[in-house]
């Protein structure tokens, strides 16, 4: 080989390699920054809210569809009577007539009340409203 061509392939593979090195330090200061850049992120999003502070964090919340239900009563039937059923039928609750209802929000009980008729239309009137500190107690029985 003459002296030439060796020079020639020393500077080449001297270049390859000051690219390489110049490469990693790229990256390695990008790993570097990207732990801060991503601390800096989530600092962000946890920081309290400008102004309004707790109020922006419930109102993330109540755009969430949740189930209601309305309960008249419950009872329980065999599969024999369940068949017979038919238009017009009349299936005995265990509630009585003018008891308060129950209503639930995804079946947690949260409030009670009476039927009401506003346009021809079924509602519920509120009457009463179970308090956290009542659903525990309700829940360790």
């Amino acid at each position: 080989m003459s002296d030439e061509t060796e020079n020639t392939e020393e500077e080449v593979s001297m270049d390859d390699w000051a690219a390489a090195m110049g490469e990693q330090a790229e990256s390695e200061a990008v790993a570097d920054a990207a732990p801060q850049a991503q601390a800096a992120v989530f600092e962000q999003f946890g920081a309290p809210a400008a102004g309004s502070g707790t109020m922006q964090d419930f109102d993330m919340i109540l755009d969430i569809p949740v189930a209601l239900t309305v309960e008249l009563g419950r009872t329980k039937i065999s599969i024999r009577n369940l068949l017979q059923l038919a238009h017009g039928s009349v299936v005995e609750l265990d509630g009585l007539a003018g008891e308060p209802m129950d209503v639930l929000v995804n079946g947690t009980l949260i409030a009670q009340g009476e039927v009401v008729v506003v346009n021809d239309k079924f509602g519920i009137r509120l009457t009463d409203i179970i308090t956290p500190q009542e659903r525990i107690r309700k829940l360790n029985r």
